[in-house]
């Protein structure tokens, strides 16, 4: 069985992707280490060189801004989710 070496420009195939849908509603799950797990919908709303934004709705009324790193969405850290369809955005976690 032969590996394959991910390409070192995966990160930018990211940020190109998520370029794409900047202003759709999304969902974001973070696992944000001991078994502490966040999900969030909220709408993409800037794509940075390194970091992604996504404005979440908080109670009562509130608006938040949370960022993310595009080598969490790499690495299976963060997975982000069509809020209508419910099916992964973007595949790139490779399992081991």
């Amino acid at each position: 069985m032969e590996n394959e070496i991910p390409p070192v420009n995966r990160v930018d195939q990211i940020r190109v992707e998520l370029s794409d849908l900047a202003g759709q509603r999304i969902r974001v799950r973070a696992n944000m280490g001991r078994s502490r797990i966040v999900e969030r919908v909220g709408t993409l709303a800037q794509v940075h060189p390194s970091l992604f934004v996504v404005e979440v709705e908080e109670r009562r009324g509130r608006r938040a801004r949370q960022s993310y790193q595009y080598v969490d969405v790499l690495t299976g850290t963060v997975e982000l989710y069509d809020v209508n369809t419910g099916e992964r955005l973007l595949n790139f976690f490779v399992e081991e």
